[in-house]
C-alpha cells in the first residue's frame, strides 16, 4: 500500500496533554503528544465527522465536541458512542526535531473495530437482541468487538436495517440527508460478521422461565441470553376523529415517509404536543412552507425540562419563522370525512389542518414480556446497575428504568445516546463480563437554527445559573439540586460542553461558589484540558 508523508511540526509544538489538527497531504490528522510521546489519529469524528481538535483531550483520550464520543488517541478506538467506528492510526516518526506523520495513499480516517469470527463449534449458544435501535446495533457489534463467537440475532418489527433515528425529525426531515445515508450499517456488514437481522417480525410474547420468544407469524426462537431494547411506541389520542387519515405518529423511518409525502400537497398543519418530536416536526413542516400550529397543554415548550427561560427561548425562535401556538389547550376531536380537516380544542377552537402529528410522548414496548416484573408507573424493566432484570436477561435504551449512579435514584432516559451506550454495556455483561453502567445522558436537538445539547439528567432543581447570552443563544445553563449540579444545557458552545461533559463524568463538575463566580476561565483548570492548539 502506497503512503505519504509530512513533517507535521517540531517535537517541541504541543506539551503534554495538547492536540491540533495536521495535515498530511490530502489527509487531516490529529496529532496529540501523550506522556512525551507522539500519536496521529483520524481528525473527525467517526458519527457526524465534528473535528476533535475541538473538543477535549482528557488523559488518553478525546471528547467529540458536538455529541461527546470518546477515542483512544493513541490506539483510535472508540471508548463511547454514539460512533460505531473507531479512528484511523497512523504511524509517527521523530527525526531531529521534526514530527513526521505516513498515512496511507487512501483512508477515509475511520475504520471498523476488530471482531471475532462467528463459529458454532467454538461457542454454540444464542444471544437475541430484540429492536435494532441504537441498543440493538451498538450491542449486537459490541459482542463481537467482546470475543462472542456464538449465534447472535437481532430482531425488529422495522422493514429497514439498522438507521439514524434521530435524523428523522432532523436532517432527513428537512432533506439535508437522503435515505441512503440513514443506514447505520451495510447489508453486507452484518452477513460479514454474521449478525442476523430479522425484519418485519413482531414479538407476541416473552417466555422468560422457558427462555423463549413466540412471534405473531407463529414462529418461535429459544435463546442463552436476551437484550430486549424495543424502545418505545408513540401514544395515541383516544378522542373521536383518530382514525381520520392523515393523522401520524412520528417513530419510524415509513412514519417520516408518509409524513413528508402527504405534507408535499398540503398548506395547514396542527402538530399536537410540544415535546421534542412535535417541536422538531414543527420546525420541519414550518422550513417546508406549511402553515403550523402547535397544541400544548403546557405554559411554555420543554419547561419542565430547561425551564421556563430557555423553553420560552425556543417559542421565540419557533414563533419568528412563522409557527403559532395554542398553550393550555387539549384536542377533544378530530373532524373530517375520510381524511382529518380540522382539530377542535377544549375551550371550542377549531383549527384547520390538513395534516396532524401527534407528538405526546411514548411508552415503553414492552408489552410482551411474560415472567419480569414492570414499573407500576410506566411499564419499564426495572434492571439493576449492570442493567440486568433477571436471570440471563437485560433491557437497554427506552424501556430500562436504571440506578443512575450519580444521584441512587431510579431513573429512564429516552435519549439514543443512552441507548447506544446502554447497548454497549448489556452486551459485554452478556458475555459473562460485571461491567456497571456509568454512562452519562446526553442529547441533541436543532430546530430552525437553534441548536441545543444537554448533559446529565434532572428531573427537578433548585436552581438554574445561566453564563452567558441567552437572546444570542450562546449560553451555558447549570441545573443545581442540593448544591450538585445535576445537568448543563448549552448553545454554541462545543468545546465548553465537551469539557463540562468530561468533569462531570470524573465527579469533578464545578462548585456552585464557582458557578457563581463565572465559568470562563474554571472551564480550564486541571483535568480535562482544552486544547489551545488547533
Amino acid at each position: 500500500m502506497k503512503r505519504i508523508e509530512a513533517v507535521v511540526g517540531n517535537i517541541n509544538d504541543l506539551n503534554d496533554g495538547e492536540m491540533r489538527q495536521v495535515s498530511v497531504g490530502e489527509t487531516e490528522v490529529l496529532l496529540s503528544r501523550i506522556d512525551g510521546k507522539y500519536y496521529a489519529v483520524g481528525a473527525h469524528c467517526t458519527h457526524y465527522k465534528a473535528p476533535l481538535a475541538e473538543g477535549v483531550l482528557s488523559g488518553h483520550h478525546v471528547v467529540c465536541p458536538w455529541h461527546n464520543a470518546y477515542y483512544d488517541v493513541t490506539t483510535g478506538d472508540q471508548q463511547e458512542p454514539p460512533g460505531l467506528d473507531s479512528l484511523a492510526c497512523y504511524e509517527v516518526r521523530i527525526e531531529g526535531e521534526n514530527v513526521i506523520v505516513s498515512v496511507p495513499e487512501e483512508t477515509n480516517g475511520l475504520r471498523s473495530p476488530a471482531m471475532a469470527q462467528f463459529d458454532p463449534n467454538v461457542d454454540g449458544r444464542t444471544f437475541v437482541i430484540l429492536g435494532a435501535g441504537a441498543a440493538g446495533v451498538h450491542a449486537a457489534e459490541t459482542l463481537r468487538v467482546a470475543g462472542y463467537q456464538g449465534r447472535i440475532v437481532m430482531i425488529t418489527q422495522d422493514n429497514k436495517l439498522p438507521y439514524d433515528r434521530t435524523k428523522l425529525t432532523k436532517d432527513y426531515f428537512i432533506g439535508k440527508t437522503s435515505a441512503e445515508e440513514m443506514p447505520l450499517r451495510s447489508p453486507d456488514f452484518f452477513k460479514e460478521h454474521a449478525i442476523e437481522v430479522l425484519l418485519n417480525k413482531r414479538v407476541e410474547q416473552v417466555q422468560t422461565k422457558n427462555k423463549a420468544i413466540a412471534f405473531s407469524d407463529g414462529d418461535s426462537l429459544t435463546y442463552d441470553a436476551l437484550l430486549v431494547a424495543t424502545g418505545g411506541k408513540p401514544r395515541q389520542l383516544d378522542i373521536p376523529g383518530a382514525d381520520l387519515q392523515n393523522i401520524f405518529t412520528l417513530r419510524s423511518f415509513s412514519d417520516t415517509d408518509r409524513i413528508l409525502t402527504t405534507s408535499k400537497q398540503k398548506a395547514q398543519a396542527v402538530v399536537i404536543g410540544s415535546s421534542f418530536i412535535g417541536m422538531e416536526t414543527a420546525a420541519g413542516l414550518s422550513q417546508q412552507g406549511l402553515e403550523v400550529t402547535v397544541v400544548s397543554p403546557d405554559s411554555v415548550p420543554f419547561k419542565k425540562i430547561l425551564g421556563e427561560e430557555i423553553g420560552k427561548l425556543f417559542q421565540q425562535v419557533h414563533e419568528e419563522n412563522g409557527v403559532t401556538f395554542k398553550f393550555e389547550r387539549k384536542a377533544v376531536q378530530f373532524e373530517g370525512s375520510d381524511k382529518v380537516e380540522a382539530v377542535i380544542l377544549d375551550n371550542g377552537d377549531r383549527l384547520k389542518a390538513d395534516i396532524v402529528i401527534v407528538g405526546v410522548g411514548v411508552q415503553p414496548a414492552t408489552d410482551f414480556l411474560q415472567g419480569i416484573d414492570l414499573h407500576p408507573k410506566d411499564s419499564s424493566v426495572v434492571v439493576d446497575e449492570y442493567l440486568r432484570a433477571a436471570d440471563g436477561i437485560y433491557a437497554a435504551g427506552d424501556i430500562a428504568r436504571y440506578p443512575d449512579w450519580r444521584t441512587n435514584e431510579s431513573i429512564r432516559v429516552e435519549h439514543w445516546r443512552v441507548a447506544a451506550q446502554q447497548g454497549r454495556i448489556a452486551a459485554q455483561n452478556m458475555t459473562g463480563k460485571a461491567v456497571k453502567f456509568r454512562g452519562l445522558p446526553l442529547f441533541w436537538t436543532m430546530q430552525f437554527d437553534f441548536p441545543l445539547r444537554y448533559i446529565g439528567h434532572a428531573e427537578s432543581w433548585d436552581e438554574i445559573i445561566v453564563d452567558g447570552d441567552l437572546q444570542k443563544q450562546e449560553f451555558i445553563a447549570f441545573y443545581l439540586k442540593n448544591n450538585q449540579v445535576l445537568a448543563v444545557a448549552t448553545s454554541h458552545q462545543d468545546t465548553e460542553t465537551a469539557a463540562l461533559s468530561e468533569l462531570m463524568r470524573l465527579n469533578q463538575m464545578l462548585t456552585v461558589d464557582e458557578l457563581r463566580r463565572g465559568i470562563a476561565d474554571l472551564i480550564q483548570r486541571g483535568q480535562p484540558k482544552v486544547s489551545s492548539k488547533r
